[in-house]
């Protein structure tokens, strides 16, 4: 009896996956509560920059910032980029803030950086601010605005409404200083689709760049107070993965990078966590659920119902793949994809061949 010849595998499916963008060393210069004049219900910075509260002013951790940027320099390193964070920078007492230009302009000259971004409230900018910025040498504002939705502004106390944090957006952009979003899914009053709505207008608003942070509830905070109450549930992990990995693929369709999910891993930061979503690998994790999300639509609007024969992935996704502890192992099986037909490649593209 002749042998019957396998049918031919369709044409690849194929989906533009972009390299993750790379960015300036970046030497921090925390700056906790400094230019704060409330505190809001969800912020230690003490603790989430593993900095005490700084009462006397810059001077010393400037000091540091320097021994910092001429180790770097001793060790043949490139110009990094200076960033202020863990205050209002736009609000410090006026001297502290031309202390800080000073050192810019001193690092500066000396080619120790290359430019510095800071971080700053969206109700704690004008026109005269940034243009002082910008002339003292930054590149990048990044904008705390957390959520644009009023409800959830009024609930975690920020003090502005999205009208605000959108006119500061704008003159963000109109000052010719690249634009950063900083957004807390999960915070009191901020749902899945109110943080996916908040991509969308940050992504509107002409965000270069965005950061995610979930929610957690840390000791010491009012956030705290609430949650012990009953008064505040934070997402669960499972949320926070889904709506993360939604957000990361709408930032991904409009170019916009997404240069951080969850805080930075300082030493006092685990002890100090009550509730939420934290994860040592969270952005890691992130990016597997939005590549696996991705393939599945693409495989759900060509399929069909017929099963995936293999894939090709650039090798920048090899990492997260198959997810934290190979979790999604089982739902990659479900697309008909395992360690076996699964292929890396040095292109940027994911390749899908279904079976016919």
């Amino acid at each position: 009896m002749p042998s019957v010849s396998p049918l031919p595998s369709l044409a690849p499916l194929a989906l533009p996956w972009p390299p993750p963008a790379r960015s300036r060393p970046i030497v921090p210069v925390f700056l906790p509560f400094r230019g704060c004049a409330t505190r809001c219900i969800f912020c230690a910075q003490d603790i989430q920059t593993g900095r005490s509260r700084l009462e006397a002013g810059p001077d010393g951790i400037l000091d540091k910032a320097g021994a910092a940027l001429d180790l770097r320099a001793a060790h043949g390193l490139p110009p990094a980029e200076l960033a202020f964070y863990g205050g209002t920078f736009t609000a410090l007492p006026a001297t502290e803030r031309e202390a800080c230009l000073e050192f810019v302009a001193t690092t500066l000259a000396r080619g120790r950086i290359a430019g510095f971004r800071c971080s700053t409230r969206p109700d704690c900018l004008d026109e005269s601010i940034l243009s002082r910025l910008r002339q003292a040498g930054c590149t990048v504002v990044e904008l705390g605005v957390q959520s644009f939705a009023d409800t959830a502004l009024r609930a975690a106390r920020r003090g502005y409404d999205g009208a605000t944090a959108l006119r500061a957006c704008a003159l963000v952009r109109a000052s010719g200083l690249r634009l950063g979003v900083q957004l807390l899914p999960g915070m009191p009053g901020v749902s899945p689709e109110v943080f996916l709505a908040d991509v969308a207008r940050a992504l509107d608003a002409g965000a270069d760049m965005l950061r995610f942070y979930p929610c957690l509830v840390l000791a010491g905070t009012g956030l705290a107070r609430l949650w012990r109450a009953g008064d505040y549930a934070p997402w669960d992990m499972e949320s926070t993965l889904d709506s993360l990995a939604q957000g990361w693929l709408l930032a991904r369709a409009a170019h916009t990078p997404v240069i951080r999910m969850g805080l930075a891993p300082e030493a006092s930061l685990p002890g100090a966590i009550l509730a939420g979503p934290a994860h040592p690998a969270l952005g890691a994790r992130v990016m597997g659920r939005a590549l696996l999300t991705a393939v599945r639509s693409l495989a759900a609007r060509e399929a069909g119902g017929r099963l995936a024969e293999r894939l090709e992935a650039p090798r920048a996704c090899q990492g997260y793949f198959w997810g934290h502890a190979k979790e999604l192992r089982p739902a990659w099986a479900e697309l008909g994809l395992g360690p076996g037909n699964v292929r890396y490649a040095e292109d940027d593209a994911l390749r899908l061949w279904l079976r016919p």
